[in-house]
This record gives C-alpha cells, structure tokens and sequence, in this order.
C-alpha cells in the first residue's frame, strides 16, 4: 500500500467510526454511561469489534468487507480518494449524521452502482420506519415507552440489552467495514489485520472517551432514549432490518438511513396525537436533510471524479 492508501484508510477509519457510533453503540452509551466506566464499555466493544473483523478475514480468504466490495473492486488510491473521509470528518464534528457508505465509497464506485446503493438506503429507510411504527404502535397497547418504570431497570433488561447491542454492532461491522476497507487490498496479511485492529480499537476508545461526540445528540433529543428497555428495542430492530439487509445481496448500502428511518417510525408511534406529530415533525424533516446534505456531497464526489479528474 502507497501513502495515500493509508492516509486514506486511517481518516476512513476515524470518520466511519466517530460517526456510526451514534448508530450502534449510541443507546448502549447513554444508559450505561453512569452505571459503567467508559474503558468498560470499550474493552467490551473492542473484542466483540476485533472478534467479527477476525472471523471475515479468516472465512473470507483475508477480506474483512464480508464481501460487500465484490462490486467495487481494488484501484490505486489517489488524492481525490481522501476528499470523501476529510469531508465526512468535518461533517461530523458539525453533528451531522451523514451516510458514511454514500460519502466514502462514492469516490471509487460507478455511477451505476451508487445508484443501486442509493434505491437499497431508500428501501431500507421506508422499511425501517414502517416495521419500527408497527413495533412501538403495538407496545403503546401493553407498555408506556414514553415514561421509564421501574422494571426496565431489572437485571434481565440490562442482559438483555447488552446482547443486542453485541448483535447490532456485528451486524453493523458486517455492513460499514467495507467503508474502510475500499481504501486496503482485499486480502489482508496476518500482520495486515492485527494492526487495523489495533488502529480501529484506538479509535473506538475515543469515542468512548467522548461519550459518543456531537454526533450522539441525534439520538438524544429522541424520547427516552437513555432508559433501558427503550435502549434495548431500539437495538433489536435496527438489528434486525440490518440482518435482513444483510442477506439480501453483496451490495452496500447505508446503514444510517436505515437508522434514522427506524427513530423516524418510533417517534411517529410515540406521539399518539395531533399535536404531538406537529411538534416531532419539524425535527423529523431536519435530520431527513441532513441525510440528503450527504447525498449531495457524495454525488458531487462521483460527478467531479468522472467528469473532470
């Protein structure tokens, strides 16, 4: 790998991670946070992180992508490559939950594979605000999801919890690594894989440190959040429309429209009236735009690179 390949991959690296953690880890990180020291929760993060990249290498002859780059195949980096990390870094420090797939791999795919990831995001943002409406519409008949009680803090709630968000962060691992790896040859060496894994675990740990960053006030200006049960739901589906997505084809696709869709639902299902939709509307439209504000960087990365470098 030249220079720029790594340059590449170690920004690609910071910005997917300090960007997506809101995605998974988010819910884990605001109601655990004062019941467990963040190196806690990092160490715990760390193995399941370096466990699923470990296991994609070793079945799939050295690739950590799970195959989601079989479209994209391995070019030379060049500097116009580095532009989609650097502008998803500031994106970030800013709170803007943009798509990490779409700004990433749009400067190495094709027109026409962007636009098979773009149909894929948009399927999986209706489906996931559908499935979480239906969800949290059905709970509103047996439990309140808008107040915390006292039994979403039992034992077996934050077992429960925990179990899914280890199998969301899988799942999300499965999906986003590629974002990282279009930057790496696809089969990585032994020693290849244990300093990414290194690199990767540094970054997770700064994350952890800053609590999640700007980009976690996404998640909690949504209602309720930080309990645990609620944490735990909101894990399980998104899980679950991720695996789904998952075994659907090798094609990438955002996981963060799928996210924003999924808090789109549940916040429509939580205000029951009128007058609550009115005020949760406006702030559904504003993380929508902030949505197309990277789609538009991402088409704008793709036009310059085939039509003027």
């Amino acid at each position: 790998m030249n220079f720029l390949a790594l340059l590449g991959f170690a920004l690609a690296g910071y910005s997917v991670i300090a960007n997506d953690s809101v995605q998974t880890l988010g819910t884990w990180i605001s109601s655990n946070k004062e019941r467990f020291k963040w190196y806690t929760l990092w160490g715990a993060a760390a193995l399941v992180l370096c466990g699923t990249l470990a296991y994609s290498w070793y079945t799939n002859g050295g690739d950590i992508s799970f195959g989601r780059l079989e479209k994209i195949p391995y070019q030379e980096v060049k500097w116009y490559h580095a532009l989609a990390p650097l502008a998803l870094i500031f994106l970030t420090r800013k709170g803007i939950p943009v798509s990490t797939s779409f700004l990433v791999l749009s400067a190495f795919a094709s027109s026409v594979v962007l636009g098979g990831m773009l149909m894929k995001s948009v399927v999986g943002y209706t489906v996931a605000a559908v499935a979480a409406y239906i969800v949290w519409w059905g709970l509103s008949k047996f439990i309140d999801e808008r107040n915390d009680i006292k039994e979403s803090h039992k034992p077996y709630w934050r077992v429960a919890q925990w179990l899914t968000t280890g199998f969301l962060w899988i799942t999300w691992l499965a999906h986003d690594v590629a974002n990282i790896a279009v930057f790496l040859p696809r089969s990585l060496s032994g020693v290849e894989l244990i300093s990414m894994l290194v690199f990767f675990t540094l970054i997770l740990g700064w994350v952890f440190y800053e609590r999640g960053g700007k980009i976690q006030q996404l998640l909690i200006d949504k209602q309720n959040t930080k309990y645990v049960r609620s944490a735990t739901l909101i894990d399980l589906v998104y899980a679950l429309v991720l695996w789904y997505f998952k075994d659907l084809n090798s094609l990438p696709m955002s996981t963060t429209w799928v996210f924003v869709g999924l808090l789109t639902g549940r916040e429509l299902a939580l205000s029951s009236s009128l007058v609550g939709k009115k005020k949760v509307f406006p702030m559904l439209v504003k993380d929508f735009g902030k949505l197309v504000i990277g789609l538009l960087v991402s088409v704008g990365i793709v036009l310059g690179i085939q039509y003027f470098l």
